[in-house]
């Protein structure tokens, strides 16, 4: 190939610039395997770097997106051939290296991943990296112990692509969902994909003892600050907070009681720098007991590569529900 299409985020004079342009492959980050890009993600990440709202990149210029799917057209690597169905998420993509805007990307070896089987380019970024983090979340969660019939796991930032996935994710693998929302208008959608009950966070009392009553088994929670807070307060014995996201705020404001005379665990979730037995062992999962059952319902909304400036905006003021994949060759 000559030139490509790519979206591509610069600085100057300070200031984010983000926009098309037409690349070549040597204009790309390194790696051995070069891959034909079919679908990509808008996640919050995505937005807050592309926007300027977050400091996410770390070099410029660079190819946006921290997901993609796609074949793979050429491999120095053993591992990967000519023509198969792979994916990559987080490993830097948008943040040290080239991402997944782009008609073609480059990536190192050790970062790509077989598309599981039964599942096609578009379902895996239907799930990418949102799906991916809520199930690394749950895999975390059980290897420390976690069951079903411990009791209710309560899902903050719910109706969000994690929030979402992750809903649905513990409703397949027999836990109780608890969905935690500010968007009371979305209370029948948590319901259909998968939550047993929505909690409004307008009708939370947090509360300011250092541990209040005992009301769920664990949490996996999108948004920190106060919320976190309130989550170490009232996760009961020996339950586990997987914490994952930041919407709220990067604050914990919080003590050691609960982590002592209750067992909690705090399960912080990096889904950028996982190890690959790890990531391979996850994604595995997610094509077999940890696969969502309403996918289509949470990530139904498909965009073409055109129209991906337009819809950051919607991320960062919260307005989005569920997941949007950007489609670069077709559905």
């Amino acid at each position: 190939m000559d030139k490509f299409r790519a979206y591509r985020i610069d600085q100057q004079d300070g200031k984010i610039v983000a926009g098309f342009c037409e690349i070549g492959l040597d204009d790309l980050s390194a790696g051995e395997v070069v891959i034909k890009v079919s679908h990509s993600t808008i996640n919050y990440k995505d937005a807050l770097a592309a926007t300027g709202k977050g400091k996410i990149l770390r070099s410029y210029p660079l190819v946006g997106g921290i997901d993609l799917s796609g074949t793979v057209v050429s491999s120095e690597s053993d591992e990967f051939e000519a023509g198969q169905p792979v994916l990559v998420n987080g490993c830097g993509l948008s943040e040290t290296r080239d991402g997944g805007y782009a008609e073609y990307a480059r990536v190192p070896a050790d970062a790509v991943v077989p598309v599981p089987a039964g599942m096609s380019a578009l379902e895996a970024m239907q799930l990418g990296t949102a799906g991916y983090t809520a199930a690394l979340a749950i895999h975390r969660m059980e290897q420390n112990g976690q069951l079903p019939e411990q009791g209710p796991i309560v899902v903050t930032g719910a109706t969000g692509g994690v929030g979402s996935l992750a809903v649905d994710m513990l409703a397949t693998r027999g836990y109780e969902v608890v969905a935690f929302t500010g968007k009371g208008s979305q209370a029948d959608y948590l319901r259909r994909i998968g939550a047993a009950s929505v909690l409004l966070r307008g009708e939370v009392d947090y509360g300011k003892r250092p541990m209040e009553k005992a009301q769920w088994a664990g949490a996996i929670d999108n948004l920190g600050g106060e919320a976190l807070t309130w989550l170490t307060r009232t996760v009961g014995y020996g339950g586990n907070i997987a914490s994952i996201g930041l919407a709220a705020g990067i604050e914990l404001n919080t003590t050691v009681l609960p982590f002592i005379l209750r067992a909690v665990c705090l399960l912080g979730i990096n889904s950028v720098d996982t190890p690959r037995d790890l990531r391979l062992a996850v994604w595995q999962r997610i094509g077999g007991d940890l696969k969502p059952g309403h996918l289509d319902l949470i990530a139904g909304n498909k965009i073409s590569f055109d129209e991906l400036p337009q819809n950051f905006d919607a991320f960062i003021a919260g307005e989005v529900t569920g997941r949007t994949v950007v489609e670069l060759a077709g559905g």
